[in-house]
């Protein structure tokens, strides 16, 4: 994988305070598509990208590791 989707998606997650079980009902997922997604085991669609990218107020760049802000 040449993203840093999972990483930055856990580091939020974490900084936020945010457990995976509350992001996936924020999200409405399921708590083992957000550890999937932590683990790099899966990636999310385009949609759920840019959901990520509002909920935590950041660039899809940025949870795809092409910045750094």
């Amino acid at each position: 994988m040449n993203n840093k989707f999972y990483l930055r998606l856990t580091e939020l997650r974490k900084e936020h305070n945010i457990s995976r079980s509350d992001l996936a009902q924020k999200l409405n997922v399921s708590v083992r598509l957000i550890s999937y997604w932590e683990n790099a085991k899966r990636e999310c669609d385009f949609d759920m990208l840019l959901k990520i990218s509002n909920f935590f107020s950041v660039s899809t760049d940025y949870l795809l590791g092409k910045d750094d802000y």
